[in-house]
């Protein structure tokens, strides 16, 4: 079953859509136009924006939001990057991602982040809700793309699944960049745990500086400590800021399934997690920011590439590349884990890792 969503079934006034046992859909309107869908179950609540991007604006599990803290308190109808920014799960990508290089022109993180879904559906698998749309992009004699993005909520789970599907319509290869802007919420005194060696070579911090930020006195000091012992970052103490942010780029290894981990445990002994088809996203990246306005945690985006922008990555050889009428495809996981599940996912993590 699969109803699909048009942007003239949302007004200021909440309405259910769906309603499955304890699972239920309302659809609304934000003051600012843009359309959200609120999915709510016994254990969490997602609010996602169908036609911005697909992104999940807010995401909250067991009563906890696990949202970054932003600047909005809801999304803008724009499509400029950083004039609307604060989702839990924003797609970058598919031209480029990162912060544009001197010698680049595309926008920071590509088109993909606010795109305008042409198409947005919900559907009921095998007592899953399905929450998906399709985004065809087209320059002429370029790039002809359509992606599918969708999220998996099992009713009574802890955490989404998410798949980002790609054709390539042209009869020519694609280029193709993809990061997963996962933002989860730092906690004072919260510990880092994931499938990698903790050493300086395998924990790279960026020490160069993207041309939106402008770091304060002391930043260098820090970003050159990183750099030489990345493990300073692994428990958020109160006085560890990360201001403007800090970026890194860690090797993750893979499980014998080919997924790889990552998670914040809380002092209480629970955890935000994230896990990815590391062979289709191997560059994960690391984004902390801790500041008065802005609290968020990327524990480890699952990516393709680095976040230099097009032309630095292109040198690297790190562009992936879909051959005519090819497709392209990802998978991940993303929520919370409670003390035992968490205590279980470490001990995988530093099997994983040889520690």
């Amino acid at each position: 079953m699969r109803l699909h969503l048009s942007e003239d079934m949302f007004a200021r006034h909440e309405r259910e859509l769906l309603t499955a046992g304890d699972l239920s859909v309302s659809g609304f309107r934000y003051a600012s136009g843009v359309a959200a869908l609120r999915v709510r179950t016994p254990r969490a609540e997602l609010i996602v924006l169908p036609f911005k991007g697909q992104q999940v604006w807010r995401a909250a599990f067991d009563g906890l939001d696990v949202t970054m803290q932003s600047m909005f308190d809801e999304p803008v109808d724009t499509q400029v990057y950083l004039e609307t920014y604060g989702a839990f799960l924003i797609h970058c990508g598919l031209t480029s991602i990162g912060g544009p290089g001197p010698e680049d022109t595309h926008p920071l993180h590509g088109e993909l982040p606010n795109a305008p879904f042409q198409t947005a559906y919900m559907e009921m698998r095998k007592g899953a809700l399905v929450v998906g749309g399709t985004y065809q992009y087209t320059i002429a004699f370029t790039v002809n793309y359509r992606v599918t993005t969708e999220l998996t909520l099992v009713p009574h789970a802890t955490a989404m699944d998410v798949s980002v599907s790609v054709e390539n319509l042209r009869q020519a290869p694609m280029e193709l960049m993809y990061l997963a802007h996962a933002n989860f919420r730092p906690v004072g005194n919260g510990e880092l745990h994931y499938a990698a060696p903790y050493t300086a070579e395998a924990v790279r911090v960026r020490t160069s500086i993207p041309s939106h930020i402008s770091p304060p006195e002391g930043y260098a000091d820090f970003i050159d400590a990183l750099a030489k012992n990345p493990s300073l970052h692994h428990v958020f103490r109160e006085d560890l800021a990360f201001d403007p942010e800090v970026v890194f780029e860690v090797d993750l290894l893979a499980d014998d399934d080919g997924w790889t981990h990552a998670l914040q445990r809380h002092p209480d002994g629970s955890a935000d997690f994230i896990s990815h088809v590391l062979a289709l996203g191997p560059r994960a990246t690391r984004w902390i920011c801790r500041t008065p306005d802005q609290q968020g945690l990327g524990i480890a985006f699952p990516s393709t590439a680095g976040v230099e922008g097009y032309t630095a990555e292109k040198a690297k050889g790190r562009i992936v590349t879909v051959p005519p009428q090819g497709d392209w495809r990802i998978d991940m996981t993303m929520g919370r884990l409670d003390p035992k599940e968490t205590q279980a996912m470490i001990a995988k993590i530093d099997q994983i890792a040889g520690r």
